[in-house]
C-alpha cells in the first residue's frame, strides 16, 4: 500500500529517481486493475452478442445449429449475418480510455525509474505513437465490409514495432539501478 500511496501522491512528479522494486509493485497493481477494467467492459459485449445469437437460433432454426453437452454449449450459424456481430466502437472507446488512464498513472513513475537507470524520461514515450496509431486505425479495420489487406499489413507492422519498443522499454525499466548519485539525484531510498 505504501507504493500505491506514494505513486498517487506523486502522480505528476517527473523529477528524481525510483527503485526497481518500488516501481514494479505499483506498475503491477495498475496493470492488474486495467485488466479487470477491460474484462468488465468485454463481459457485457460478449453476453449481449451471445444473447443475440441465441435469439437468432430460436427464430431461424434452419440457419443455426445448437450443440449442448455436459459443460459445453455452442451455436453454429450458417451464412453471413452482420447484425449478430458485436459493436466494437464502444469497446474500443472504453479501451482507449483505460489505456489513457494507465499511461497517466504510470508516466511519472516510468520517468523516475528511467532516471534511476541514468536515462532520460523521454525514452518512455517511444511506444506511445504506435499505440495511438493502432487505436486510431483498428476501428477502420473492423468497419470495412471487405478485408483491407493494405490496412491489415500496416496495422501488423505498426503493432510489431509497438511490441518491440514496449519490450525494449520493459528491459530498460527492469534493469539495475545506477549506483550512487547520478544527474537525476541521489539513490532512491524505498
Amino acid at each position: 500500500m505504501a507504493s500505491i500511496r506514494f505513486h498517487l501522491a506523486n502522480l505528476f512528479r517527473f523529477a528524481g529517481r525510483e527503485s526497481c522494486s518500488f516501481f514494479w509493485i505499483y506498475a503491477g497493481c495498475v496493470f492488474g486493475a486495467s485488466f479487470l477494467a477491460m474484462f468488465a467492459v468485454m463481459v457485457p459485449m460478449f453476453s449481449s452478442t451471445f444473447a443475440r445469437m441465441q435469439q437468432f437460433a430460436v427464430a431461424h432454426p434452419d440457419k443455426a445449429t445448437i450443440t449442448q453437452g455436459p459443460g459445453s454449449y455452442s451455436i453454429q450459424i450458417q451464412g453471413y449475418h452482420p447484425e449478430l456481430f458485436p459493436d466494437l466502437r464502444p469497446v474500443m472507446g472504453a479501451f482507449c480510455l483505460i489505456v489513457a488512464i494507465v499511461v497517466l498513472l504510470l508516466a511519472a513513475a516510468v520517468a523516475r525509474r528511467l532516471h534511476d537507470r541514468d536515462k532520460s524520461g523521454f525514452w518512455g514515450l517511444m511506444p506511445l505513437p504506435f499505440l495511438a496509431t493502432g487505436f486510431a486505425l483498428m476501428p477502420r479495420m473492423f468497419d470495412a465490409p471487405e478485408p483491407d489487406m493494405t490496412l491489415f499489413g500496416y496495422l501488423f507492422l505498426n503493432n510489431a514495432i509497438y511490441i518491440g519498443l514496449l519490450v525494449f522499454l520493459i528491459i530498460l525499466l527492469a534493469g539495475r539501478s545506477e549506483p550512487g548519485e547520478n544527474r537525476y539525484g541521489p539513490v532512491p531510498s524505498p
